[in-house]
């Protein structure tokens, strides 16, 4: 590319093109004004979406990144702006997801001065980014943009901060652009050790009762196909994280279902009984192993993780295997023998029956009058032939949804994981429709969840996104009052809703929908959200002490799974 000379402000937008940028999510200001000045004349080039709140630029950035594998971009002023932007990108970087956030800055002679909007956004940022940097000078700007998206795309995936200066932004340079493919010291994919790999296959080789489980490492590494030549070859029972929900299609017969607090009982109750476990591109998070001392007691670990510092942070690896586990899973199958693990595999299955009798048929087909969270994820995914997104917030429904919904396609599950973020749901289905335009995208939210970013509701009607949005109203923060009513003797502490009309909100925004209160409805109503050509939105509501079970409770052994109060 020959030079040219530019402004720092049209460098930005020219050096996100030649990323192949073509969504952005933000919200203007003072101190990122000359960018967006620059991003008048790329209207045909890049998509900018509006957001009512920085929060929910962010989040939208992140679920457009969660189904396309791409980085999602954000903009935002600096000082509010910049500060808006922190949950969100705390929640990427927790969930490893490719972000890069770029903020405005006000000129550099007034750094440290508290001028108006200032904040100092990189040492807030720090601790939630993988990488962060303050630009002062506009020849820095094309460098650190390719930098930017390399970090935040390779290895294991996170956001990046860049801030810059409105000087900067100002000021000229003679502007090439050069993609970023090395930097050093920076080592995202690690040389995999065969030895390592061979280390595993033999004791997986030997294993009488293996259990597989697996995380969003294999989503990002673009591994599904290798995850299942694995399984099928050995036999091996595979479980999901909350995260690596989609990697293996639902109904898959070596899927013997959801890890964690609110999984299934098979899975959290055999993990010590398991002699091997096999963890791919999965952390050990406190929410799937429980009691860390009494997890995985009888087990030999095997570890497949990109990120070294996932190795031994939590549970110590008998085995560990750094690499891309697309690559290690490939060679990890090379290496071992065929093998069958019927009757262990059998044992799963008699826990299905056993919680299916307890609790799954009941939340599917209750007989009670009031409604179940359950049978409306059931009937939803059944009228989308599990072909859908599903974006969730957080408590209760998403619980839930994630157990009922079924899926057949990878990257079909967006959720807020570790950070746990309510107000996550409703800004993250606006990314994942527009980074799947031809998928049907469904939002699940709690009507706790929903008010806290229920504003964005106006950029799903101005940008005509065809969201299908139900909210799950109990009336109450779902989630917290389960635990007051199992472990604080029913004080509802603070947790009980007075709802807003949201049907009425929802028409106030130029969206349709409408509210199901009795079973007679609900399967008519949910056809209808599907069916109708724009966004949707369909109340349900449901019973107040509507529970989520299987439930570990907090500090107990996988063991010691609850199937009932």
């Amino acid at each position: 590319m020959t030079k040219r000379k530019i402004s720092g402000s049209q460098a930005v937008i020219l050096s996100l093109l030649e990323e192949g940028v073509d969504t952005i999510f933000g919200y203007p200001g003072g101190a990122i004004m000359p960018i967006y000045d620059a991003l008048y004349d790329h209207d045909k080039n890049v998509k900018h979406i509006l957001t009512r709140h920085e929060q929910g630029a962010v989040h939208a950035a992140e679920g457009y990144a969660r189904v396309t594998g791409k980085a999602g971009v954000c903009f935002a002023t600096s000082g509010p702006g910049a500060t808006n932007l922190i949950t969100g990108i705390a929640d990427a970087m927790i969930d490893s997801t490719p972000l890069v956030c770029i903020t405005g800055q006000v000129a550099s002679p007034l750094l440290g001065t508290d001028a108006f909007q200032e904040s100092d956004v990189v040492g807030i940022s720090m601790p939630v980014t993988k990488w962060n940097y303050q630009i002062t000078t506009p020849e820095e700007i094309p460098v650190a943009i390719a930098q930017a998206f390399y970090i935040a795309q390779t290895g294991r995936p996170g956001p990046v901060l860049l801030d810059i200066t409105k000087d900067a932004q100002f000021g000229e340079l003679d502007f090439e652009y050069k993609k970023c493919r090395k930097i050093r010291s920076y080592v995202p994919d690690p040389q995999i050790d065969p030895f390592k790999v061979k280390e595993a296959a033999d004791i997986i080789d030997e294993a009488k009762r293996p259990l597989l489980l697996f995380g969003q490492g294999v989503i990002i590494a673009q591994a599904e196909e290798e995850l299942k030549a694995f399984v099928e070859k050995t036999g091996t029972p595979a479980a999901w994280t909350l995260l690596g929900l989609s990697a293996m299609p639902t109904d898959h017969p070596l899927n013997v279902g959801m890890l964690g607090m609110h999984g299934n009982y098979g899975p959290n109750l055999l993990t010590n009984e398991a002699d091997v476990i096999i963890a791919v591109g999965m952390r050990f998070d406190d929410r799937v192993t429980g009691k860390v001392t009494a997890y995985a007691s009888n087990a030999k670990i095997i570890h497949f993780e990109i990120d070294p510092s996932e190795i031994n942070k939590i549970k110590r690896a008998d085995v560990a295997v750094l690499g891309n586990a697309k690559k290690t899973l490939k060679m990890l199958t090379d290496n071992v023998k065929q093998n069958r693990h019927d009757d262990w595999l059998a044992r799963f299955r008699e826990c299905d029956k056993i919680e299916n009798e307890k609790i799954i048929h009941k939340d599917l087909f209750p007989e009670k009058p009031g409604l179940t969270m359950g049978e409306v994820i059931r009937i939803a995914g059944d009228k989308t032939n599990h072909e859908a997104i599903l974006v969730t917030d957080v408590g209760q429904h998403q619980m839930v949804a994630s157990r009922y919904f079924k899926f057949r396609q990878p990257r079909s599950n967006v959720t807020s994981g570790g950070l746990g973020t309510m107000g996550f749901g409703l800004p993250a289905s606006m990314g994942a429709q527009l980074g799947a335009p031809e998928r049907t995208v469904i939002a699940v939210i709690g009507d706790g969840g929903f008010q806290m970013t229920i504003q964005e509701l106006g950029t799903i009607a101005q940008n005509k996104l065809p969201v299908k949005i139900i909210i799950l109203n109990n009336n109450f923060l779902g989630m917290v009052r389960q635990w007051q009513q199992l472990f604080f003797e029913k004080r509802y502490s603070f947790t009980e809703l007075q709802n807003p009309d949201f049907i009425a909100i929802g028409k106030g925004f130029g969206i349709e929908g409408h509210k199901v209160e009795i079973r007679g409805e609900l399967e008519q109503g949910i056809e209808k959200m599907i069916n109708h050509p724009g966004p949707y939105l369909l109340e349900v509501v449901i019973e107040k002490e509507d529970n989520v079970f299987p439930m570990v409770p907090s500090g107990a052994s996988v063991s010691e799974i609850m199937l009932e109060p």
